[in-house]
């Protein structure tokens, strides 16, 4: 599975003669490309260029006499092969905006139902217009709401615009967009699961906390979340269980159990305590979530917060032990 897109940085001098031979002329004899102006005027100092490839791929290119910037969803050309990588974060901004200018105005004309979510459409650009994911990822959105069961892809996309509108997130875009995948083939249950992480991130924003993601502690695990408030922190891990009708587990409640119980027999309980598991529970239908709510089941772990999440902001669920969060449920 490729990554999310990233810059290819390509020091020395570049010159014409140079990005005809070892850039598109490597591309179009590979692919098949067309080389064209760039749609927006380039940074100072720089010469930008655009590839079209006959199968849909494209690449960005920024050069001077002192470096070049590549950007692209295709296959690298050689002369790039050795070159670092850097996310959009780590590359001069200039060079950045104008790439995600340029990017964000492809991915608005090719799927225009995401132009009035632009802080959602720049969150994923990463992942939008990545090398494999770049059908699935906006198929998961458009086709299946965001992983909302009975919602429509617009309020599933207002929710989502409305949390990362809050920019809470924006120093950790690379790795929470890259958590959605981009692979070629649409795991529902695995992209899914990574928009729990961002339901959780929502709950506690709302309730006050700054959030910090990806948290290492000893055991090498990464702990999804640091919810600070005051000077404490407490560690936050996430589940998200898929309904009945998607797995073997013949009753909600097995759902959650099951589910609950591989994330504490394992990571967490490695860590030995001191972390608040999240169950999201916000897959399961309205009949489903009712069964949870109404038996409140044990899920192998304490302290523990069960959660369903609405894209109108409603919350519902119960907590298990002693919660060190102030939580709307």
């Amino acid at each position: 599975m490729a990554r999310p897109l990233r810059f290819r940085y390509a020091p020395g001098r570049w010159t014409e003669n140079r990005v005809v031979g070892q850039i598109y002329r490597d591309l179009d004899r590979n692919l098949g490309a067309t080389r064209l102006d760039p749609w927006f005027r380039s940074p100072e100092g720089y010469t930008g260029e655009r590839f079209e490839m006959d199968n849909g791929d494209v690449a960005l290119f920024l050069w001077n006499d002192d470096e070049a910037y590549w950007l692209g969803n295709t296959e690298t050309p050689e002369a790039l092969w050795r070159t670092d990588k850097y996310s959009f974060e780590y590359v001069p901004d200039a060079v950045s905006r104008w790439a995600t200018r340029e990017l964000t105005a492809q991915l608005h004309e090719e799927s225009p139902w995401l132009e009035p979510y632009p802080h959602l459409s720049w969150f994923f650009l990463p992942v939008f217009l990545s090398k494999d994911g770049r059908e699935t990822t906006r198929d998961f959105f458009d086709e299946h709401a965001a992983g909302f069961p009975d919602t429509t892809r617009d309020e599933a996309l207002e929710f989502y615009e409305s949390f990362l509108r809050t920019r809470a997130l924006d120093d950790w875009r690379e790795v929470m967009a890259g958590k959605l995948g981009t692979s070629e083939y649409l795991d529902l249950t695995r992209m899914t699961a990574a928009m729990g992480e961002f339901n959780v991130g929502h709950l506690l924003v709302e309730a006050g906390y700054e959030i910090e993601p990806e948290i290492d502690v000893s055991t090498g695990h990464a702990i999804d979340y640091r919810a600070g408030a005051n000077g404490d922190g407490v560690l936050v891990e996430v589940t998200r269980p898929t309904p009945t009708v998607d797995r073997r587990a013949g009753t909600p409640i097995a759902a959650v159990r099951d589910t609950a119980e591989t994330k504490s027999d394992g990571q967490l309980e490695e860590h030995g305590g001191g972390v608040v598991l999240f169950v999201d529970c916000s897959s399961f239908p309205d009949d489903e979530w009712q069964s949870i709510i109404a038996e409140q089941p044990e899920v192998h772990h304490r302290p523990a917060a069960v959660f369903r999440l609405r894209p109108s902001g409603r919350t519902e669920g119960y907590t298990k032990g002693s919660v060190p969060l102030d939580l709307p449920f």
